[in-house]
């Protein structure tokens, strides 16, 4: 008789290995109401997208994904990682149950991301002894039932984890304070034939020096040029990129596949995080990947995975307020500008999400009779604090608002955040409900989404507790 570890073996054969073909996109579920799985599955397909990449491994989520084609990545989030870093049984039983029994679903099961980002700087070390033991416990877990040779651990790492010493890509190399630790890794990788995941934002090297050359974050030249050993490189993704791709070589990586597991940008809380500047990223992103031309010193095709699908109204904005904007999609799955996936320059929408359930068509507004009360700041105020304002900053058309329409959207956008519950739209007196749209011809007045939050996230008025920033606008 066959044991499950070699049935499991058997049907992975029919799961091939694929270098890079196809779209990549990343899925993360941070906000009040998320879409259906279900709706999101549809939404990939009609926009042919064929891989997903999760930031846990919600079994809601993971198993709606079961005989549809996609490859997926699931992910041990860091606060987990101290669970597998030091206990193998642990980790084989976190295989067992959600790579195993997933791959015997139905669910085409290719990589499971160990950690995310887990050497940012702003960690101060918090991971840094505790993710590489995890990654080898969790690998060799999925080797011990027969799988390892086609579902693959790694750690998605910020680009922060190398730097280079003249700004020349060939300068580049891991940071010292990780490099022993990185080199590790990079070889356990190697001997493991798995890939090594980074993620590259053009956007955040624009936001955090406003001295860097704007053309050189896009893909259509007509920024300086660097010029590195007789090679030449005319946007920031090449220059990066290899600057990894010699960090790897310095840690003797062998052939260590690359995969940019993000890469994207906003579309609001920022100047530059405009749709228009997005639209343009894209454009020349996927021109680019059609080509297959990879970079000067990766050449070929690349695989990597956009940040991201949707927006997530519930992201911390300690990094700012672009981070509940790098969607795609609006919230609802509409998509925010023409996009071509082909890269080949066709102008057009891309396909939005299918079968959307909204809750009832009603909005909490600032009462008319009610403008001009000396308390509006405060409850607006309060509203911001554990609602999503930010549309109301920066180039948002919101943002042009008078400030009884701002007193408004905000709170409608913690109505609706809170599933329209009735004793949210109270406001000391100050808030009403109304049937009429609210949203004017500038700026749209969202409703919830009934969706599978509960599932996901807990539900209800949770998400209060993840408020971090009072924002002010009076």
């Amino acid at each position: 008789m066959m044991n499950w570890s070699s049935a499991a073996a058997v049907i992975l054969t029919l799961f091939a290995y694929n270098a890079a073909e196809g779209i990549g996109v990343n899925w993360g579920t941070q906000a009040a109401q998320n879409l259906q799985p279900a709706t999101v599955v549809q939404l990939l397909k009609d926009n042919k997208i064929d891989k997903i990449k999760l930031f846990d491994y919600d079994p809601f989520v993971v198993s709606s994904l079961a005989g549809t084609g996609i490859d997926v990545m699931i992910a041990i989030p860091n606060n987990e990682l101290q669970d597998y870093a030091n206990n193998y049984d642990a980790a084989a039983d976190w295989v067992q149950e959600n790579v195993l029994l997933n791959l015997q679903d139905g669910v085409k099961m290719r990589y499971v991301a160990v950690g995310n980002e887990p050497f940012l700087k702003s960690y101060n070390g918090t991971f840094e002894n505790i993710v590489f033991p995890a990654l080898k416990n969790i690998q060799k877990a999925l080797n011990a039932q027969g799988i390892g040779d086609k579902v693959k651990a790694t750690i998605p790492q910020n680009a922060d984890v190398y730097d280079t010493n003249s700004g020349s890509p060939s300068s580049g190399n891991f940071r010292s304070d990780i490099r022993d630790t990185m080199v590790q890794i990079v070889q356990f990788l190697r001997d493991n034939n798995s890939p090594f995941l980074v993620n590259i934002y053009p956007f955040l090297s624009l936001y955090e020096n406003p001295n860097f050359p704007i053309a050189y974050a896009f893909f259509e030249g007509g920024a300086q040029p660097i010029r590195d050993k007789g090679t030449t490189y005319t946007n920031m993704v090449d220059a990066n990129f290899d600057s990894l791709v010699w960090s790897l070589r310095k840690a003797n990586s062998g052939k260590v596949k690359i995969i940019i597991g993000e890469i994207g940008w906003p579309t609001d809380g920022h100047d530059d995080a405009t749709a228009d500047m997005a639209k343009k990223f894209y454009d020349g992103w996927f021109k680019k990947m059609a080509s297959k031309k990879g970079t000067p010193m990766y050449p070929g095709e690349i695989e990597y995975y956009l940040f991201s699908l949707t927006d997530e109204n519930l992201k911390s904005i300690a990094p700012g307020d672009f981070e509940r904007h790098w969607g795609m999609f609006q919230y609802d799955g509409q998509p925010k500008f023409p996009m071509d996936f082909t890269g080949k320059g066709n102008d057009r929408w891309p396909v939005p999400a299918k079968n959307v359930t909204y809750r009832v068509a009603q909005w909490c507004v600032l009462d008319p009779e009610m403008y001009g009360a000396e308390n509006v700041g405060d409850n607006m105020n309060f509203a911001c604090s554990f609602g999503d304002c930010t549309p109301l900053n920066h180039a948002n058309p919101c943002a042009k608002m008078n400030q009884t329409r701002k007193a408004s959207y905000a709170f409608n956008i913690y109505y609706q955040m809170n599933n329209q519950a009735g004793d949210s739209c109270d406001f000391e007196g100050l808030g009403k409900i109304v049937v009429l749209n609210a949203s004017t011809d500038q700026c749209d007045f969202p409703i919830a989404l009934k969706s599978a939050a509960t599932a996901v996230h807990g539900g209800g008025i949770l998400f209060l507790a993840a408020a971090l920033v009072v924002l002010s606008f009076l």
